[in-house]
């Protein structure tokens, strides 16, 4: 463990231990240049079970008070109701949860890395626009804003769980803080947020026992002291379990001391991971792009009913490795008649498909898309190379505004990257 690790972190295993957490091998640590996490204290072979974490000891729905949660109106979000809790719970609870709270991220780490909480000029999106004299910074996944081209109105509505992300996560926080105010009227804007964005991005999977799935996946949820040191990693070698008793946390191979041993948060793209947890990995097998608003601009209004009408509308994703198949479908209506189109997703002809065409196609909108990240690039780089010499309180904040810069443009250069080799991926054409 690093030396400089704070002596909450040690009363927080103390607290856990003593609360029936099992804790086999393994303790938080800071590493350099980078948030807590979990390290190795001595050899664990494959197939030991590195944490165990018991339900009585979790922070659920089910273990909130009923005459807290009744409160709400029907339809409140459980994240809500878990944030308010954490906000206005009662004394003896709030005194339960103390030694690990004091092990959680500041309200500034969140202000320093998660979108939601930067001023308006960072954070443009549908629900933030942006003044005409300023670029969009944020990824389209994120933002739904483009700079290379004005996005035209689809029309039609489909589910985008990994597009337009910040406005799907505003819209969230907003539900959530109505339904705070009209149970706790004089609630403090500061600390909900806080307590919202600890639950958003701490939280592990939990529904409720015999009722099923919630209407809305994120309100599957609860908090599980001392896991949430894991951070993640898209192939993560430990294996996750809750049996509705217990969470377990195995070693799916051997681990040496000083390691660190990571989790799975699920495989979510970069753009997903900034947004939900402040972060985004260098090297992420699930990391992805989509060609929706690029797509549709080339649509007439008869494709685009005929795709809604087969299911093939929206959810057009790019990967490093090339397209998902519905990219390719769309493609080849492009220059198919429909006739043939229909024959050919039926399974009934593949006559008249070209592989060329749908290659050339595809690449046109790659590079719409490598294009929108060399200009927005550059945007960010002439923004940070002519940022005005200040001091004091302005100093701070343009470190600040610098320091989240740098990520969105590391993030970009990502995507930049992620284009080029998807070009290369879909055919000869894109040479």
């Amino acid at each position: 463990m690093d030396g400089a690790l704070g002596e909450e972190h040690l009363n927080f295993m103390q607290w856990a231990v003593s609360n029936g957490v099992k804790i086999n091998g393994v303790a938080p640590a800071r590493f350099p240049g980078r948030r807590l996490g979990m390290i190795v204290t001595r050899t664990i072979e494959e197939g030991e079970v590195m944490l165990s974490v018991p339900l009585a000891v979790m922070l659920t729905i089910d273990s909130i008070p009923p005459r807290f949660v009744d409160r709400f109106l029907g339809g409140s979000s459980i994240h809500g109701i878990l944030a308010a809790f954490l906000t206005h719970g009662d004394g003896d609870t709030r005194e339960r949860l103390e030694a690990w709270q004091k092990t959680w991220p500041s309200l500034q780490e969140f202000e320093d890395n998660m979108p939601m909480l930067w001023p308006e000029h960072l954070r443009a999106s549908h629900s933030v626009p942006k003044s005409s004299s300023r670029r969009s910074v944020l990824p389209p996944s994120i933002s739904g804003m483009w700079n290379t081209f004005k996005k035209i109105p689809v029309n039609m509505g489909y589910e985008t769980r990994y597009q337009d992300l910040l406005a799907q996560q505003e819209k969230r926080f907003n539900d959530a803080w109505g339904d705070v105010l009209s149970a706790f009227p004089n609630t403090d804007w500061k600390t909900f947020t806080y307590n919202w964005l600890i639950v958003n991005s701490r939280s592990f999977y939990y529904t409720s026992p015999g009722k099923g799935e919630p209407e809305d996946w994120n309100d599957a949820i609860a908090l599980v002291p001392f896991a949430d040191y894991f951070n993640h990693e898209d192939d993560a070698a430990c294996g996750v379990n809750f049996d509705g008793r217990t969470y377990t946390f195995t070693a799916t191979r051997r681990y040496e001391p000083g390691e660190e041993v990571y989790m799975s948060y699920g495989p979510h793209s970069n753009d997903f991971l900034l947004v939900e947890y402040g972060f985004y990995l260098d090297v992420n097998a699930s990391d992805s792009i989509y060609l929706d608003d690029i797509i549709f601009q080339s649509l007439t209004a008869e494709q685009k009913k005929e795709l809604v009408l087969r299911e093939y509308f929206g959810n057009y994703e790019v990967t490093a490795e090339g397209v998902s198949s519905n990219v390719e479908l769309v493609a080849c209506l492009k220059y198919m008649s429909l006739r043939d189109w229909r024959k050919y997703i039926l399974g009934q002809s593949d006559r008249n498909v070209d592989p060329q065409k749908t290659a050339g196609i595809i690449c046109d909108w790659i590079r719409t898309y490598l294009t929108e990240s060399e200009v927005t690039i550059k945007s960010i780089q002439n923004a940070m190379d002519n940022m005005p010499v200040a001091s004091g309180n302005a100093a701070i904040s343009a470190k600040q505004e610098r320091e989240r810069l740098n990520m969105v443009l590391g993030r970009w250069i990502q995507i930049r990257h992620l284009c080029g080799k998807a070009l290369k991926s879909v055919g000869p054409t894109s040479a």
